[in-house]
């Protein structure tokens, strides 16, 4: 990830994690353990259960909107390349979904933020 996105990515995971926090939910950011064997992580997951008795975990995909890859179909639909990210990511963790209630916050560089979020 490139030094901007990296930075980008820390801040939108810590104002999850602040968000979170502030009606006194504890969460932790990149926990250790939950599920993954390649030491991959989520950016975070609440300690308490969430909802339907799971803990909350989410990660902060930040697709570029002006990749190469990607050009055709997000001059052609806005938030594609935020879609395909939350899909991919969620397809990554899915296992997560035995314990926990899994969200991506997957933001284009634009700006844009994937379709789940908006509605």
């Amino acid at each position: 990830m490139s030094g901007p996105r990296h930075h980008r990515h820390s801040q939108l995971n810590y104002i999850m994690w602040r968000a979170i926090q502030e009606p006194q939910i504890l969460a932790v950011k990149q926990p250790v353990g939950l599920m993954r064997q390649d030491s991959k992580r989520q950016d975070g997951t609440t300690i308490i259960p969430w909802s339907r008795g799971k803990a909350l975990a989410w990660d902060v995909p930040l697709p570029d909107t002006y990749a190469q890859s990607r050009l055709g179909r997000t001059a052609q639909e806005v938030g594609a390349a935020a879609n395909q990210a939350a899909t991919k990511i969620t397809e990554k963790y899915s296992d997560l979904s035995r314990t926990h209630v899994f969200y991506p916050v997957a933001v284009e560089t634009a700006g844009t933020w994937h379709q789940q979020t908006m509605s």
